[in-house]
């Protein structure tokens, strides 16, 4: 199943979206493999996120300033939400007001890029945890990179103007984290997610509730917008937004089914059959998805054991890897 919209290409690097908007896309979309976006108007411009490491984030701040001369000087930047994907090259937007709700900045604080880059280091001591963040994190360099957090923060929403364009931003968390913005550009009908929306990949509910999750896509399907950039894959339309919202209850559904009837978050994760969803990457996300699901069905607001949740979506991992060949 392919949720893109047909009219842009899903390779890597900058795509032209029109009216001086432009998403930064970088293929396959599954673990730390994030997308980003550029508003420009008049002379001025918006960065929609960061990406993973240093590195990739100077690639991507090259390609947008020898597109477009308004991302010379990026004066604004928005991280979407807290997950180092969209913020760790934050110290590469020199002198930007980086703007974030309030949630996401006091996340970002708390998990600076040095976590990464610790269990980077010491990933052969961690066992079958370390192993799975070594193979899907390989590719990414997290020593050295400097935590820079926000500037400006909101609770709700914030309206910004990049030259005579007005930009939207929309606290929809918690929701995949504790505060996800959605970044809106009415004048241009575009939309940019962050990770509300992975498109041919499997969302991932860290924090919940997902009835947020469900109202955030609803919210989505209720504006005027025709493109949609997500956090993850392809450029997409409303569709996109159909078939997160259509994972999201038929997971809730299927484990509440299995939280009534006893079973163990672990045991319920294995049984449910992924049907529609199982050509989607990252399937082992189902794992932290339906932990979070028992946590709010029991009313237990105990944070999540991430060290504990990756070792059990590595065994579905590399099970599933070693069935496929």
């Amino acid at each position: 199943m392919t949720l893109g919209l047909g009219k842009f290409s899903y390779t890597r690097g900058l795509h032209e979206l029109g009216n001086g908007a432009y998403a930064w896309l970088q293929p396959d979309g599954s673990w730390g493999w994030s997308n980003a976006g550029l508003i420009c108007d008049s002379g001025q411009s918006l960065l929609v996120d960061t990406l993973f490491d240093v590195p990739l984030t100077h690639a991507m701040l090259g390609a947008m300033r020898r597109a477009e001369p308004a991302a010379a000087t990026i004066r604004t930047l928005v991280n979407t939400h807290a997950n180092g994907d969209h913020y760790n090259g934050n110290e590469c937007v020199e002198g930007a007001e980086i703007i974030a709700t309030r949630a996401c900045a006091e996340q970002m604080a708390a998990d600076p890029p040095a976590r990464l880059a610790a269990m980077q280091a010491n990933a052969a001591a961690m066992g079958l945890p370390g192993k799975f963040f070594a193979e899907v994190f390989a590719p990414f360099k997290f020593a050295g990179i400097h935590l820079t957090l926000p500037t400006r923060t909101f609770e709700s929403e914030l309206a910004v103007q990049v030259g005579d364009k007005r930009v939207e931003l929309i606290n929809v968390g918690p929701a995949h984290t504790a505060g996800d913005t959605l970044v809106y550009v009415p004048a241009d009908k575009l939309l940019f997610t962050g990770d509300i929306l992975f498109i041919d990949g499997t969302p991932i509910m860290w924090e919940g509730p997902v009835g947020n999750w469900i109202a955030a896509c609803d919210r989505m399907l209720a504006m005027d917008v025709d493109v949609i950039v997500p956090g993850h894959g392809p450029i997409t339309d409303k569709n996109g937004v159909r078939a997160v919202k259509s994972y999201l209850k038929y997971i809730r559904d299927e484990a509440r089914q299995r939280f009534d009837a006893g079973l163990s978050a672990i045991d319920a994760a294995h049984d449910i059959a992924l049907g529609d969803y199982a050509s989607w990457g990252d399937a082992e996300r189902i794992v932290v998805n339906v932990a979070s699901l028992y946590r709010e069905f029991s009313g237990d607001e105990t944070p999540p054991n991430v060290l504990q949740l990756f070792g059990l979506m590595a065994e579905l991992y590399f099970a599933r890897k070693k069935k496929t060949g």
